[in-house]
């Protein structure tokens, strides 16, 4: 074919014809070659207003695999009318994602080859097709790379555990599992990584452990079947990791779990003679273990002392991050003694903001997933903060001469801080405040949205508990599980907790707690998160929010909500793991209080004064029954909401510093000029969602504006009146314009019935509810017919399609 033919190609033509052609010619097999389809992201989501919508996935036009889950080389293809070495900036950039040192580009003309490795004398070399490495090639160049050596081969060339469905370890899993079984194989000892909540932790420890198991078997024949433990302080991690992510080792595992310190069983439990047996039963290869549960204050209490020194191969210590390594802590014992097994932490935690425990002992981590990229990659939700000032929480408090609390006791004359608030004085009021905001929040989203509201202590728990109750009155009439206190000396709470990380199970709604529910409890669903305590650690902070960070798009997750009653979202400083925020907009409830809020964004974190009778509070100590402590308590003190303040963390770690209308008119009047400019855009759309994304990526989120707001207005009417200053038209009054000019008469049938029902549904929802199909499969169109159905009574797929955009058009006819 001659150059000019070759230049009329389409860029998967020339892929076909030219660039897989020689990627076979060079050795590689068709099972090595993952081309067009290797998506390595899901696609990071959007938030427009009250829902979601996905971004184009990454992906590489073909990922070069050693061996399965093995990559070494990406190859990026374009048509031929660009240069052999376009798109290269891009192809560098995932190669770096996806931990592959060798990037490709061509146009069906020749290769450019990028050299991440730094070993070949050149970076960058322009290369014949027929010059493309073979697999043996990149493979020894990705070793050296790694500084892999031959005898390092049978601990890093194991295959990872397949149950029969297909599912792949995901990218940043894939890299985790690499790099520790890569390490392991150098002789590393202690090990550490570092993945957000979300993000498959348990997954990929399950994986390595198979990894590892398998290739002890293989340079350890004499020794036979290698021994791990891995270590948890959340019963519930353990059984929900037996049951889920480690079923691969079902027969092969067993449970310790421990009475008052002593084991009182192991093994499975149906296992026989295993109930109530103290001897640990050491014919298991996976041991899984509360720190607790092998951990005593008597020398007798320690069960993992009936294990041998070196009878464990491999220990893994997930949530790592919460002291388990601190040179004080009895947890340590557990490490110190298997001193010559490999040890592993993993934490979702990067450091610690007090007691730096995790990279002090298991060291620097040999990889990050961080949360910002998990939200990038798609796989975590995007959230939203709302940050609500309190006066008292702001500006203290300070008693009247004289004044008693509720118990007559005269109150201690001194200012009370934030930081006293439902630690050692409590206003029943503020409590009343904040549990009106979270139900009236409920009740303008979903009453039925899962929500863990974390609060000072466990009696604070039992008040927020019984004031959201009274004020969901209805819902706990229907359910008394609405609300629900999910703490750890409640037992009725606890046995709660199932039902309410079960997507499936409508109650509990709303979870008050402490501190049970901060770790690893898996809350799929979970859409809220309220921030109620003072929290003082990074650590603490960004478990609590990753409650909430899984999507679940079958039940409508997209993203999550912060609310932030005391001020925690400063924590967000650590904006290279966390994310940036989004959007930003405030709500004063009576006027501008930006300067309020700035205060409080500024206010000084002082001690607050001990007190010998301290508070009425519960301390839980180790051994030690709870004692109750008295604690000023203040009825009748007004607390008043004096701002809020409402984040979308996005990418560039700087919230706005305009309100939301003014950012949004400065964009618009900057891509806009005049208003005939935007309403010809609007009316020159294909698809006005489209054009709405298109703006939100620019930075112009009219739908947020839209949602702020609270009225029933178009982005396309909110556009105007912010940036034009035209006067709005709420979306009933347009649809109620086409109804009355007749538009509708020119249909008949079923095609009107679709038509007016779809006006309903922009009515309600807005335009975007127009242009997607999927609502074809709700009522009132259920009733209609299916989908399918409903769109051949206008003819074809395009003529149901133009009826909507001629429809759409009439709408923005309509009073412009």
């Amino acid at each position: 074919m001659s150059d000019t033919d070759k230049s009329q190609l389409t860029e998967t033509e020339i892929r076909t014809r030219y660039i897989t052609p020689a990627l076979s010619t060079a050795g590689w097999p068709l099972t090595s070659l993952r081309e067009e389809y290797y998506y390595f992201s899901a696609g990071r989501i959007q938030v427009v207003g009250k829902k979601g919508v996905r971004k184009k996935p990454k992906k590489v036009d073909y990922l070069l695999e050693w061996r399965p889950n093995l990559p070494i080389a990406v190859v990026e293809a374009k048509d031929n009318n660009h240069e052999p070495g376009d798109g290269m900036q891009q192809a560098i950039e995932y190669a770096e994602q996806l931990d592959v040192p060798s990037v490709f580009t061509s146009n069906g003309d020749s290769f450019v080859w990028h050299d991440r490795t730094g070993i070949r004398p050149e970076i960058e070399v322009e290369i014949p097709l027929e010059q493309f490495p073979s697999p043996e090639a990149l493979y020894q160049l990705y070793k050296q790379w790694k500084g892999i050596e031959d005898a390092d081969e049978p601990v890093i060339a194991g295959q990872f555990h397949d149950d029969g469905s297909g599912r792949r370890p995901r990218y940043h899993q894939r890299i985790a599992i690499n790099r520790t079984l890569e390490a392991i194989a150098k002789g590393q000892r202690r090990l550490l990584l570092v993945m957000a909540t979300g993000t498959g932790k348990t997954y990929t420890a399950a994986q390595i452990i198979w990894r590892f198991m398998e290739s002890f078997r293989a340079i350890n024949p004499d020794k036979g079947q290698a021994r791990v433990l891995f270590l948890a302080d959340r019963n519930i991690l353990i059984d929900q990791t037996m049951m889920n992510d480690f079923a691969m080792f079902k027969g092969r595992m067993a449970k310790l779990s421990a009475s008052r310190g002593t084991i009182s069983k192991v093994a499975n439990a149906d296992a026989p003679g295993s109930r109530g047996s103290k001897v640990v039963d050491k014919s298991f290869e996976l041991y899984l273990s509360l720190y607790q549960a092998v951990t005593g204050t008597e020398e007798i209490d320690n069960v993992y002392k009936q294990f041998s020194p070196d009878f464990f191969d491999l220990i893994i210590v997930d949530e790592c991050h919460r002291g388990s390594a601190r040179e004080d802590s009895a947890w340590r014992g557990i490490l110190e003694y298997f001193g010559s097994a490999v040890q592993l932490g993993m934490t979702a935690t990067p450091k610690e903001t007090k007691t730096v425990s995790n990279s002090d002992y298991f060291g620097d981590p040999l990889y990050t997933y961080s949360l910002k990229q998990g939200i990038d990659d798609g796989f975590l939700a995007p959230y939203k903060v709302i940050r609500t000032a309190l006066d008292v929480d702001t500006f203290g408090w300070r008693p009247e001469e004289g004044q008693v609390d509720d118990s007559g006791t005269l109150i201690p004359d001194r200012h009370y801080t934030g930081e006293d608030i439902d630690d050692s004085i409590v206003f029943p009021e503020r409590d009343k405040r904040v549990a009106e905001r979270i139900t009236e929040y409920l009740k303008s989203t979903d009453r039925y949205a899962k929500a863990i509201v974390f609060c000072q202590d466990i009696p604070h728990a039992n008040r927020m508990r019984r004031i959201l109750a009274n004020l969901n009155a209805d819902e706990v009439r229907k359910d008394s599980r609405y609300v629900m206190q999910i703490t750890g000396d409640d037992q009725q709470g606890k046995q709660e907790l199932d039902n309410f990380i079960d997507p499936e199970m409508p109650y509990p709604v709303i979870a008050t707690t402490s501190k049970l529910l901060a770790t690893g409890v898996d809350a799929q669903t979970c859409k809220l998160i309220v921030l109620n305590s003072r929290v003082e650690s990074m650590t603490d902070f960004k478990q609590m929010i990753g409650r909430g960070t899984r999507v679940r798009t079958d039940y409508d997750k997209w993203f999550f909500v912060i609310m932030d009653f005391k001020n925690v979202t400063k924590l967000f400083a650590d904006k290279d793991f966390d994310g940036d925020p989004v959007k930003v907009y405030e709500l004063p409830p009576d006027g501008d209080m930006n300067d309020a809020v700035e205060e409080l964004d500024d206010v000084d974190e002082t001690e607050g004064e001990d007190q010998d009778d301290g508070p009425e509070q519960w301390v839980e100590r180790p051994g030690a029954r709870n004692i109750r402590r008295k604690r000023i308590v203040v009825s009748g003190q007004a607390v008043t909401i004096i701002g809020e303040q409402v984040q979308m963390l996005g990418t560039d770690g700087k919230p706005l510093t305009s309100s939301l209308k003014e950012f949004v008119r400065s964009g618009l009047l900057a891509r806009y000029p005049a208003a005939d400019d935007f309403v010809n855009a609007w009316s020159a759309a294909d698809q006005r969602s489209a054009l709405l994304d298109e703006l939100a990526d620019a930075g112009i989120p009219l739908e947020d504006l839209v949602e702020q707001a609270g009225l029933a207005l178009d982005p396309f009417d909110m556009a105007l009146d912010v940036a034009y200053e035209r006067q709005p038209i709420e979306r009933r009054q347009r649809a109620a314009a086409v109804h009355a000019n007749g538009y509708l008469g020119k249909y008949q049938g079923q095609m009107r019935s679709v038509l007016e029902a779809l006006l309903e549904k922009y009515v309600e929802s807005g335009v975007r509810s127009l242009e997607d199909i999927g609502v074809l499969r709700v009522e009132p169109f259920r009733s209609m017919g299916g989908p399918m159905e409903l769109i051949r009574s206008f003819g074809t797929r395009e003529t149901y399609f133009k009826a909507v955009h001629d429809l759409e058009q009439q709408l923005y006819q309509e009073a412009q």
